[in-house]
């Protein structure tokens, strides 16, 4: 492959031009190992069926290698000790997905080890060469290309007793629909191998009081393998002492191309904000991080009060280039923008906000930073001289929502510890929002919303979430498979 590495884009950055303003982060992509292979004493047999099946999985390497993924291919395999060698090569390759293409029937001792010596999530494929048989001309040799399905049950029955998850697509080998369905699964390795590498920055202190939001980091390291790197402000406070007058005015100039400035934007705090952004930008890149939470209480208009009110615009720009920020310590909302920003659907800081009964909608959004791609026109920046429930003043980013089709993303968590995603999907109506420097929406979830409250909150979810544009809850339930946590869905 020509790169290994992966940008996200999102519905409406080609109309914003947000993409050419603030020019994504780029990742390792995700790492997809594949193995086609069927029963050896075929060949001799059958001299055609051997070259009929490799073209098949010549289709499917094809296929695969459209994808924004960077493809192994370990080649085909014939017997147990072929599955073993490939098996090898796939455990040094450190890869996010398997796909074992099953091309005719194979013995699961083919493919078990290829599971349990990579330690990696397998999806079980079987895609027949069409629709169906010629029954009045095809012989055994023909048959036997269109017999993979008899090895998926077996697969299936040998991985649940050998305690690894089964996942299979089957079909047939141009079939569309299938190919979204392994499309899917090859989204959610994008997720896995996101949250694997991610280094999830958290810096000042939990919001006094909150105790949902409260996360033991080293559970996120030992459930994903990601790192948690704890920061100070006066990490920030050192370099926006750095940041000079000229990178302040050229990041203003930057913002005023993105935003609408309201009249109450006092300029004295718009420049602030633009120092923090720089600063911002800096701590990110020092400490290579992928998502940051953070929340500072302060006092008095002290300097730590001043650089936590003085957040939300660099905050909302690292957003835009996919790395999420989060307020009130908040890293498992983090981590769930950073979830749904892998499979190019945005993800924004969000919390309920009101009902409305009359137009059955749930109104949601936040203060403070937001995912300036699901904005349904320019962003707005509004100054505010008071941050409710956090102290400061400054700038605020209020947008509306893009209408259309909306998914919620959550990180729950149970008393025994066990983290798991959270989803419910809805559309973003239009009709009338606050205009106090919010995000806002409104989300019809085809239900009343006080019923959807009721389920939503019984599911463990927490105080706030992401929120994607576009429907994917079962791209996120396919992910949360990958990453060995339950899905729940409302």
């Amino acid at each position: 492959m020509a790169t290994t590495e992966s940008t996200t884009t999102y519905a409406g950055e080609r109309e914003t031009g947000l993409g050419e303003l603030l020019p994504p982060v780029t990742r390792r992509r995700p790492r997809i190992g594949l193995v086609s292979g069927g029963l050896g004493t075929y060949w001799p047999q059958f001299p055609g069926l051997l070259p009929q099946l490799k073209e098949s999985a010549a289709y499917v390497a094809e296929r695969l290698g459209q994808l924004d993924a960077e493809v192994t291919d370990a080649g085909f395999v014939s017997d147990a000790q072929e599955g073993a060698a490939a098996a090898e090569r796939l455990r040094l390759v450190d890869c996010d997905l398997i796909v074992l293409f099953l091309t005719t029937y194979l013995t699961s001792s083919m493919v078990l080890p290829i599971a349990q010596r990579t330690n990696t999530p397998v999806l079980v494929v079987d895609l027949q060469p069409s629709e169906r048989m010629d029954h009045a001309s095809f012989d055994t040799g023909d048959w036997l290309a269109y017999c993979s399905q008899c090895s998926v049950p077996e697969v299936g029955n040998v991985f649940r007793r050998a305690g690894i998850p089964f996942r299979s697509v089957s079909g047939w080998l141009r079939q569309e629909s299938a190919w979204r369905r392994i499309e899917r699964w090859v989204r959610a390795a994008h997720v896995r191998a996101a949250l694997r590498h991610a280094r999830h920055g958290l810096m000042g202190h939990v919001y006094p009081g909150m105790l949902d939001v409260q996360t033991d980091p080293t559970l996120l390291s030992a459930t994903f393998g990601s790192h948690v790197e704890v920061l100070e402000f006066d990490d920030l406070r050192h370099r926006v002492e750095k940041v000079t007058e000229a990178e302040t005015r050229e990041r203003v100039e930057l913002a005023r191309r993105i935003f609408t400035v309201d009249d109450s934007v006092v300029d004295e705090d718009f420049a602030w904000g633009a120092t923090v952004s720089v600063a911002l930008d800096r701590l990110v890149e020092d400490f290579g991080l992928d998502t940051l939470a953070y929340y500072h209480r302060g006092l008095d208009g002290e300097q730590h009060e001043r650089l936590g009110a003085g957040m939300i615009l660099g905050a909302s720009l690292l957003t835009a280039r996919g790395v999420p920020a989060a307020g009130e310590f908040e890293l498992r909302t983090s981590l769930a923008q950073l979830a749904s920003q892998s499979v190019g659907a945005g993800g924004s800081f969000t919390e309920i906000q009101a009902l409305n009964f009359e137009d059955g909608v749930v109104e949601m959004g936040h203060d403070g930073p937001a995912h300036l791609a699901l904005s349904a026109r320019d962003p707005l920046l509004r100054g505010l001289g008071v941050y409710h429930g956090k102290r400061g003043w400054g700038v605020s980013v209020e947008f509306d929502v893009r209408h259309g089709p909306v998914t919620l993303l959550g990180l729950g968590q149970d008393a025994d510890g066990t983290l798991s995603f959270i989803t419910s999907e809805g559309t973003v109506v239009p009709g009338p929002l606050l205009e106090i420097g919010n995000t806002t929406s409104r989300v019809d979830f085809g239900r009343d919303p006080g019923e959807w409250v009721d389920a939503w909150s019984a599911t463990g979810v927490g105080h706030h979430w992401s929120l994607a544009v576009g429907h994917h809850g079962a791209d996120f339930g396919a992910a949360a498979s990958l990453l060995g946590i339950d899905h729940r869905e409302v």
